[in-house]
């Protein structure tokens, strides 16, 4: 397990290594520059700010110096959005807010996405599990950007019953928790019924059924733990992502986390900004996955993962 997680951890350096140089050449590549504005500063005043935060040096020298201070632990001040303020320091203090949103949010598509498929997949056919999947094909084709909007104008506009803007109470995480949960709780879902119906006619299930186990049990006892692994790979990368926070639904909420900055420091050029929370998103989603292999393990002993693979 120890040489496992080593392993690792010397991949998820050659990736964010990689993610950091692609981003950094891609972020430069775009015509203009973070002081560039409606109202442009003389060319003097231009090339003294570029001096000052060392975009006057070649591109590939200013990659290699910003990945210098990346391994020191800096990943640099803001151009813009908060004028000379520690990029790390922005990051430490957004991310609560959005994962905050994004905990409960995960906890709510677990909890009524994987009852939902396996119910379904237990009723295979009937009227609930044509019910369900008619529900989890809409949750997964709906954008998040209009389930946020029509909740929004629903419970905010028309009937006043919850509050849409900012976090001011429990009240408030409401809407903006279901935006961000509906889709990964319907996916989860899919998986769910997809992985139980392999599961339940298998012959142990149908053993279990043959002695009078109640439903209940077969599907929650006998037939989840086998059937949670594809659930269980899909949650690394959402957790990942849904820690961060959505970027339409807190820029839709007007919640001050740490996606809507993002899409505000891209529309500002805040380079430092820009690259600090790709990084961060990048790293944690590394660790998620790695978190995923790990629990692999304790789902199903039968996975050796120094092979990758199933153990005999």
């Amino acid at each position: 397990m120890i040489k496992f997680i080593a392993k690792r951890f010397v991949q998820a350096a050659i990736i964010l290594l990689i993610i950091t140089c692609v981003t950094f050449l891609l972020m430069n590549l775009v015509p203009g520059g973070p002081f560039l504005s409606e109202k442009s500063p003389s060319p003097q005043v231009l090339a003294a700010m570029e001096a000052k935060y060392g975009l006057d040096k070649p591109l590939l020298v200013q990659m290699k110096n910003y990945i210098v201070d990346l391994v020191q632990g800096d990943l640099g001040v803001s151009f813009k959005m908060q004028k000379n303020r520690p990029v790390l320091k922005i990051i430490m203090e957004m991310f609560p807010v959005s994962a905050k949103i994004g905990v409960i949010a995960l906890i709510w598509a677990i909890l009524f996405g994987v009852p939902m498929g396996s119910i379904a997949a237990y009723h295979r056919g009937k009227w609930v599990d044509s019910v369900l999947r008619v529900v989890t094909t809409l949750g997964v084709s709906i954008p998040g950007f209009v389930v946020a909007t029509v909740l929004l104008i629903l419970f905010g506009t028309v009937w006043k019953v919850l509050p849409t803007v900012g976090l001011l109470s429990w009240k408030s995480y409401i809407l903006p928790c279901f935006s961000l949960a509906f889709y990964p709780m319907c996916y989860i879902g899919r998986l769910s019924r997809a992985s139980m119906l392999d599961v339940i006619n298998q012959e142990y299930i149908r053993t279990a059924r043959a002695k009078g186990v109640s439903p209940r049990s077969i599907i929650f006892k006998h037939a989840l733990r086998n059937s949670f692994i594809p659930v269980l790979t899909y949650l690394g990368p959402l957790t990942a992502y849904i820690l961060t926070g959505g970027f339409v639904v807190e820029s839709v909420f007007n919640i001050p986390g740490l996606g809507r900055y993002f899409i505000q420091s891209i529309l500002n050029r805040d380079y430092p900004i820009i690259m600090g929370t790709t990084i961060f998103l990048a790293a944690l989603l590394i660790a998620m996955n790695l978190v995923v292999d790990i629990l692999y393990k304790t789902v199903d002993p039968r996975i050796d993962l120094t092979k990758g693979g199933e153990g005999a």
